[in-house]
Formats: C-alpha cells, structure tokens, sequence
C-alpha cells in the first residue's frame, strides 16, 4: 500500500548533504498501460530505484514517489500519476517543493526520433531540436512539464528510443502498444545502460556524464537505425 508522503523537506536539503537530483519519468497510470512505449519512462526510474534499494512506495505532489541517497548524493524519484499530457502538474510542484533549479532535474520519456534502444542524454535542447512530427509529438508530451517550469525548457532529458511506428501507423496507436519480444530485449538492455549513466552523472555531474554516454550510444544508434524491431 502506498503511503502519503511525509518528511521534512529541511532534512533533506540540508546542509549536510549536496543538494537533490530530481528524476521524473514520464507515462500513464494503470495496468492497462503497462509495458508500453509510451511508459519507458516509468519504467527507467523502476529501474534506477531498484539498482539503487529505493522504495517507490509513497504519493508525493500527484507522483508516486522516492527517495534516497547514491553514496551521499540525495535522489529523488517521482513517477507522475497524471497521465502523461498532465506530467507537468507533479514535476513542478516537485522542483518547486524542494527548491531546485532546473540543471537538477532531468525527465525520462519515450522518443519516436531514435532507433528502440538507443539514448541520449541531452540538456538545453529546447523544444526537440528539429522539426517534423516526431519532434512536434515530444514537444507535446513535454508541454505540461514545460507550462509547470514557467515555461523554462531548459532542464535534462533522458530520451529512450521507441523507433518509428510503421508503414502509415498512427504514432498516437504506436505507443500505446506493448513492445515485441526483439523490441523488449533491445528497452531491457537500454534500461540498464540508463541507470549507469545515471550512476555515472551523480559522480560525475551531467556535462561529463552526457558527453561520454552520447558518444557511446551515437555508435550504438548507427548499428541500430536500420534493423527491425
């Protein structure tokens, strides 16, 4: 049962520790939407809770949430229970609860623009960096967050690969569907490439951290872009 949350926001963000790192993934509440394309932003912070024992077990500004520490890093993880064209609504109560600027918090979502599997860790990208559909349909499930951080786009993204849906596909339809069994190997291995870098920008902070994950996952895009999934 989960639990509403309760605890000091002083201790926290006190001057003992450094200052919180907010991580925030993206997707929609429910067992209907579980395992989905639209949901692999859930799905990293399962994944970074779980490598780090961190219990995802209370409700905090709308989100079911976390935290804990990454050596003596303070991490605070929040999954949004608004669905995704509402995210906005959990992560800036978030960041404004705890006081942070936006060079600590970074939001996990789903991205039609790069082969499944692939990542980037990008900060300062504005609205997607490109136009096109694909770019217009990231802007759109980043508007609420946007809207909610003062209309300030400048805070960290974690892009998680999803491919392109098919033929004349609805991209609405496409990632509201479950992953195949290739397409899942391929989101189950980058889950885990995500949560080390994650480790690695805690130690390391995002600038170094995203300059050596990016070069690694360019390669791995270009190996990637033209295989089915």
């Amino acid at each position: 049962m989960l639990n509403v949350y309760r605890v000091s926001r002083r201790w926290f963000c006190s001057a003992a520790v450094s200052r919180p790192w907010l991580f925030v993934g993206l997707g929609n509440p429910g067992d209907k939407y579980k395992g989905t394309r639209h949901n692999v932003g859930f799905e990293m912070v399962d994944a970074f809770a779980e490598s780090q024992g961190i219990s995802m077990d209370s409700v905090h500004c709308k989100a079911i949430f976390g935290q804990g520490f990454v050596g003596d890093v303070p991490v605070l993880l929040a999954k949004p229970q608004t669905y995704m064209n509402l995210s906005g609504e959990s992560a800036g109560p978030l960041a404004a609860y705890y006081k942070l600027p936006l060079n600590r918090v970074i939001v996990f979502h789903d991205d039609m623009g790069l082969p499944c599997g692939v990542l980037r860790l990008q900060q300062n990208i504005g609205h997607g960096g490109h136009n096109g559909c694909f770019a217009g349909h990231r802007f759109s499930m980043l508007k609420s967050v946007i809207h909610n951080l003062r209309g300030n786009r400048e805070f960290a993204r974690l892009r998680i690969g999803i491919g392109r849906p098919p033929g004349q596909m609805d991209p609405k339809a496409f990632v509201l569907q479950k992953f195949n069994t290739l397409a899942r190997e391929r989101i189950d291995v980058a889950l885990q490439e995500g949560v080390e870098v994650l480790k690695l920008l805690l130690s390391k902070g995002l600038t170094e951290s995203a300059r050596r994950f990016n070069t690694e996952q360019k390669y791995k895009h270009i190996r990637l872009q033209t295989m089915p999934t």
